[in-house]
């Protein structure tokens, strides 16, 4: 079919009409589009994207942040440093678009960097307010801790009880709490040790105060000088683990707190190969603590049960962890099998942490009293989710409810390392082979219907 001079010049106009249309579609799709930034992670474990925690904490963040990195464009080791620093600050620019990155030579300023006391190629001086923090390691982890820092108004002063025996936050034995006290400090807080047998009174610019279990009693001064410090509003981590008081009785009788006799058992940890005086729980309260724990387990080794103030008390009681959903107080002997006896022991669940807060004056006192310090210690503090809880204790007695969180994990790094071979034969593959393939088939193809 032959079509006329007329026909083949609307054709050209509609296919011109269609080309320009198209091509101002593309043009208006990109602009909209300019700034957005759509990425889907595929990696293992997502070690391409920020956690929840990490988020959650940039945007309760007012205000910007300043990003200073001392680092080169090349290294013989690492490359493109600057590179490698603008990727990983990129995930968190896209969360709290107020980060401001910028970088600075330390080989062609070399008294600017030694100013900031920067050492490392790469380093970064991260400010925040009037704080500002150096990150010399880039992971998710570090970043979190250092911002969790930077967002404190100022370092929270944590003393723990010490002079009687008691498991200490420095401490490196089994039963001391030191790792967790590492913990603490990477998250901003200054851990010092209170001996009341020298010190006047516990000081009043502590945030909070850690009491522990003492081995061997402790005198009545003592015992006077803490329950001032409660009567004065401050707040307290008490951890009471399954033994004597020695010479606390008066501090519980001043809490109103029942504490009966007795180990919780928990016979689901027997069953996950764990000793069953381990008791596991995944049953929280409602309450800041504990709000973003309901995907989580904690252990609490060695535990006993806590009851609350009755009605009377001025304390508002919240009960923070139920363990052993289907275990018992075990009030005999641990040695041998052990087994519910129904006319002695206690059936579970036992509550093995709460929470107590009242308003005094115009301030809101907090206490939390937890039925053994096991479960933060160096032996069992990496078990499930322990750490977290203990964390999140402490960011809600010291008011830092903002900071209450699940600190993100580390990530398994399934970082492709390829070697100059495998990358030429890949080069090679695709940028040569493959084009030829294609090009010698579709040869072959028209040659073939040529042919026909």
């Amino acid at each position: 079919m032959k079509t006329g001079p007329r026909a083949r010049v609307q054709l050209l106009a509609q296919n011109t009409l269609f080309a320009l249309l198209l091509a101002a579609a593309a043009f208006l799709v990109v602009y909209l589009l300019r700034d957005s930034a759509l990425q889907w992670d595929i990696t293992q474990n997502k070690r391409g994207s920020l956690s929840v925690a990490t988020r959650d904490m940039l945007r309760n963040m007012p205000g910007p942040i300043s990003i200073t990195a001392y680092a080169t464009s090349q290294d013989p080791q690492l490359g493109d440093v600057r590179k490698l620093v603008a990727d990983f600050v990129a995930p968190y620019r896209r969360i709290k678009p107020d980060i401001v990155l910028s970088f600075v030579d330390p080989r062609e300023q070399p008294k600017e960097t030694a100013a900031a006391n920067v050492r490392s190629n790469g380093e970064m001086v991260i400010e925040y307010g009037k704080r500002k923090e150096h990150l010399t390691v880039l992971n998710e982890q570090s970043m979190a801790n250092l911002l969790m820092r930077l967002a404190r108004s100022q370092e929270r002063l944590v003393l723990f009880v010490d002079g009687h025996g008691q498991p200490r936050l420095d401490g490196n034995a089994n039963f001391d709490l030191g790792q967790f006290g590492q913990q603490l400090q990477m998250k901003g807080f200054s851990i010092q040790g209170l001996n009341l047998s020298v010190a006047p009174e516990v000081p009043e610019n502590a945030a909070v105060l850690v009491l522990t279990h003492p081995r061997v009693d402790m005198l009545k001064g003592e015992v006077d000088k803490l329950v001032r410090h409660i009567e004065r509003g401050g707040n307290l981590l008490w951890l009471i683990d399954q033994e004597p008081l020695h010479g606390l009785q008066p501090l519980a009788e001043r809490l109103n707190l029942q504490l009966g006799p007795g180990v919780v058992v928990d016979p689901a940890a027997a069953q996950l190969g764990i000793q069953p005086t381990i008791a596991l729980s995944s049953n929280y309260g409602h309450h800041p603590i504990t709000e973003a724990f309901t995907r989580y387990n904690t252990a609490f080794p060695f535990s006993r049960a806590i009851g609350a103030p009755d009605e009377a008390s001025p304390w508002q009681a919240t009960v923070l962890v139920e363990a052993a959903q289907n275990g018992w107080i075990e009030t005999g002997k641990l040695d041998g099998d052990l087994h519910f006896d129904q006319d002695r022991d206690v059936p579970g669940p036992a509550v093995v942490a709460l929470a107590l807060e009242r308003t005094l004056g115009e301030k809101s006192q907090r206490l939390v009293v937890v039925g053994g310090s096991g479960f933060l210690s160096n032996a069992f503090v990496g078990l499930l989710s322990n750490v977290d809880f203990g964390v999140n204790l402490l960011n809600w007695l010291s008011a830092d409810e903002s900071l209450i969180t699940i600190q993100p994990r580390e990530r398994v790094d399934a970082t492709l390392q390829v070697t100059r071979t495998l990358l030429t034969v890949l080069v090679f593959g695709f940028l040569v082979l493959l084009p030829a393939a294609f090009l010698a088939a579709g040869a072959a193809i028209w040659w073939r219907r040529r042919r026909a």
